[in-house]
């Protein structure tokens, strides 16, 4: 049993949890980290034993610019000035199969999973190492997915990026401390970072992947509306300039915005002569991983998935994280959470499985082995993620890259009490 916790990207969300209680982990560590580090400056500044902290002057409300109203009819009709084939609602099958590839092809998908987006990172890296890393028909991204995903589409050119992206980042290039009046910690160290990686160069070699019949999607959350959005990203980088540059980076950084942690993207958008701003969160409120539209999964419908193989990379544990729960309301909203997802993604993977098999389509599945247990001093820690990115590098680069078959759960373990609930029993 691993003693340390794994943090993930959502152990900033406590209390966005409460409204979000699909989405991962909470926000503990960035109130502890606070604490800590006042009561380290009160004691460095104090001379006198036991001398009473200094009053805390009670934080003003930020107040924000109040948003331009608009109606659900005007929601509908909504389009990205200039670029009208920049989206579709998720749950649209009509608009999702008329954004395919004209021809069939192997699908990577890429999941939530925040700083154990390592492993998928790694895994990539390796599949290119052992030659064994086709060009995607089809890439999808959602959160931590979403920010490795227009790498992984331009190829194995970008796999050095890929890889300093997930091993030489630390907290502090993802977030500050500090409320927003939408959040409770800042993300324009991320933003600033998309900006510094998501360069006009890479999106015009993602535009001529695009030209060349593959297809780049990403997954955001529209709160507004309480749907999911599936962005066309090599259709905008195919329209180029810098309107199109500042949309594709505010969708990549909407894919990872955790609502009530991280700051939500607010986006341009036009209807009928009428111009607002609709407001988007990260993309895993409405799924871990993005396959099709969920009508289209039904057991039932009859729908088969116009692909050759899915490659599904799980940049989340499933396995159990057993520990004794604090008696405080983060501690138990993190447990509660990650247990959650856990439970939706093992759900998620048995559905598309079968749907995959009803189309007579390959499925292949990598996860993080559950024998890995690297220890993480924090959110971010580049010694964990430069572990679990070696895992996955091993992994891509040797025989048993994939699983064609669901990930199976968790078996006896003399760690486990569940495992042997009356183990003086007489059988």
């Amino acid at each position: 049993m691993n003693k340390h916790r794994r943090w993930t990207i959502g152990t900033c969300a406590a209390a966005a949890l409460l409204a979000a209680p699909f989405l991962v982990p909470s926000a503990a560590p960035f109130a502890a980290a606070t604490a800590q580090a006042q009561s380290a400056r009160h004691a460095k500044g104090s001379h006198a034993k036991n001398a009473p902290a200094p009053p805390v002057a009670a934080a003003q409300p930020i107040k924000l610019p109040p948003r331009i109203p608009f109606t659900a009819a005007e929601q509908v009709a909504a389009a990205i000035p200039g670029i009208p084939d920049a989206r579709f609602w998720a749950d649209s099958t009509s608009d999702f199969n008329a954004a395919l590839p004209p021809q069939p092809g192997p699908w990577l998908i890429l999941s939530t999973g925040g700083a154990d987006g390592a492993f998928g990172a790694g895994l990539l890296n390796g599949l290119t190492a052992a030659g064994n890393r086709p060009d995607y028909a089809v890439v999808t991204g959602v959160s931590t997915g979403a920010l490795m995903a227009p790498f992984a589409f331009a190829g194995p050119r970008y796999d050095d990026a890929l890889r300093a992206a997930y091993t030489k980042i630390s907290a502090a290039d993802i977030f500050e401390v500090g409320g927003t009046g939408e959040s409770f910690v800042d993300s324009w160290p991320l933003k600033d970072l998309i900006a510094k990686e998501i360069t006009p160069a890479l999106l015009a070699d993602i535009a001529a992947q695009h030209k060349r019949g593959r297809r780049l999607f990403i997954v955001t959350t529209n709160l507004d509306a309480e749907r999911s959005v599936v962005w066309n990203m090599g259709a905008i980088a195919a329209h180029g300039g810098n309107a199109a540059l500042n949309l594709f980076r505010g969708v990549m950084l909407a894919s990872g915005s955790i609502p009530g942690a991280f700051p939500p993207v607010l986006i341009d958008v036009e209807a009928n002569g009428k111009r607002f701003q609709e407001m988007h969160v990260d993309g895993g409120v409405g799924g871990q991983f993005f396959v099709a539209p969920p009508a289209l999964l039904d057991s039932t419908s009859g729908y088969r998935i116009p692909a050759t193989q899915l490659y599904i990379v799980v940049n989340s544990a499933l396995i159990r994280d057993f520990q004794v729960v604090e008696r405080s309301t983060p501690a138990i909203l993190t447990q509660t959470v990650g247990t959650a997802v856990r439970v939706d993604l093992r759900l998620m993977l048995d559905r598309t499985y079968v749907a995959a098999k009803n189309s007579g389509v390959g499925f292949n599945v990598a996860t993080i082995p559950v024998g890995f247990n690297a220890p993480s001093r924090g959110p971010f820690d580049p010694d964990y993620m430069k572990a679990l990115f070696q895992v996955g590098y091993d992994q891509g680069k040797g025989a048993n890259a994939f699983s064609n078959e669901l990930p199976p759960y968790p078996g006896k373990s003399v760690t486990d009490p569940s495992d042997n609930a009356n183990p003086g029993a007489t059988k």
